[in-house]
């Protein structure tokens, strides 16, 4: 773990880059698996590559969000506008106006780079991506931000893969049972 921070701290944009790529792109493969009841390559050598590059990107992004929320919310704080918080209720402060904020852009963002990446633009199920923000993204990161700043784009990359798993088996079609004779 000692080396895991230390990496983290020395690199953290490559470190998030890195994690995203790998997990978030992780996630969408198993959510294809899963929805599809079979292991295969879904999006290919040339698109699996194109995703982890979009995942880094999007990295970028959400390692800058994590830092200028929590400065964000004590900003609100020492102006009066939110009241003391301990540490649970500063971090579901964060993760509520991040996800309320910075998330709908993200969704969005992730939904442009998946449809440049297809070739052609698929705006299905949008809705789903946005009210994922409220039930899986705020309490994801509430208990993301409770940990020490070096192990929350971790957790929050983890949290990725773990979404693809709930999508990819939510999205599974049922299975249909041949009939007795």
């Amino acid at each position: 773990m000692e080396c895991y921070v230390a990496l983290v701290k020395a690199h953290p944009i490559a470190t998030a880059m890195a994690q995203f790529a790998v997990l978030g792109t992780l996630g969408e493969v198993l959510s294809k698996w899963l929805a599809s009841r079979r292991i295969f390559s879904p999006f290919g050598p040339r698109g699996t590559l194109l995703r982890m590059l979009g995942w880094a990107a999007l990295a970028v992004c959400i390692k800058y969000a994590f830092t200028g929320f929590v400065a964000f919310t004590d900003g609100l704080v020492a102006h009066g506008l939110l009241p003391e918080l301990g540490a649970a209720g500063k971090a579901f402060a964060v993760s509520l106006s991040m996800n309320l904020q910075f998330g709908p852009f993200l969704v969005i963002a992730h939904r442009l780079i998946d449809n440049l990446i297809d070739g052609r633009p698929n705006w299905a199920n949008l809705d789903k991506g946005l009210l994922s923000l409220l039930w899986f993204w705020v309490p994801a990161h509430t208990v993301t931000f409770l940990l020490p700043p070096d192990l929350r784009i971790g957790l929050a990359a983890v949290w990725s893969l773990a979404l693809g798993l709930i999508l990819g088996f939510y999205n599974r079609p049922p299975v249909m049972k041949e009939p007795r004779g």
